[in-house]
């Protein structure tokens, strides 16, 4: 693991990493979800389980319905004031999404050009405090690459893998994580919507999260 004992870990983004979580969005001692019930919790538990001696602090800041320009909004509070040691950023599904489903309000999507200019300021305003970056593509479950809402998305993927490029993060594909999947199980077996995967797809954001950071399954 990319990542040294007593470290502490915030992971933010949309409903994606939010998927349920109490606002602590951490462990409670009387066993209340505050990860949620996806991704998250699942990488705290196989951090917890497979490397205990590390003390790893997991945070979950994720909010649902949330886009880049909402994290710009509470990213004092939910990021810059936890002082974590590493940041991982799983957004742009809305961005993209409010492009499609509600292309007549506008003004509830983030286009390309506002979408990574804001995501830099962020990564900016935050690259000199943290030992380390996770930066995470947004995705479709749609494996048809000709679908007009997995074109607009694999833009912003290639985005986010710029932008880690040039911040020295760890690049997290999401949507290979998915694509994989989707080679033998068809989409709406894993998320109804294409969008809010069950247990099968958020155990494949957590594989693909944890072995970008050099998790090892021994």
């Amino acid at each position: 693991m990319q990542i040294p004992e007593n470290s502490k870990i915030v992971l933010i983004g949309d409903s994606i990493t939010d998927a349920g979580r109490d606002p602590s969005g951490e462990s409670t001692p009387w066993g209340a979800p505050g990860f949620g019930n996806g991704y998250v919790a699942l990488i705290n538990a196989c951090l917890q389980v497979w490397h205990p001696e590390r003390r790893y602090r997991v945070i979950n800041r994720g909010t649902s319905g949330h886009n880049v320009r909402d994290l710009a909004a509470r990213w004092q509070t939910d990021v810059l004031d936890l002082k974590p040691d590493w940041l991982s950023i799983a957004i742009g599904v809305n961005d993209v999404w409010r492009q499609f489903d509600i292309p007549l309000r506008p003004e509830n999507a983030v286009f390309p050009e506002e979408y990574e200019s804001t995501y830099r300021s962020l990564l900016e305003k935050t690259r000199p405090h943290v030992k380390g970056l996770v930066l995470a593509t947004p995705f479709f479950i749609e494996p048809n690459h000709s679908d007009p809402m997995r074109i607009r998305m694999d833009e912003y993927g290639a985005i986010v893998r710029k932008l880690a490029n040039q911040y020295d993060a760890v690049l997290v594909d999401m949507q290979a994580a998915f694509d994989r999947l989707c080679e033998h199980t068809h989409p709406m077996a894993i998320a109804w919507d294409r969008i809010h995967p069950g247990h099968v797809g958020h155990l494949a954001l957590a594989r693909a999260w944890l072995e970008a950071l050099g998790f090892t399954w021994r």
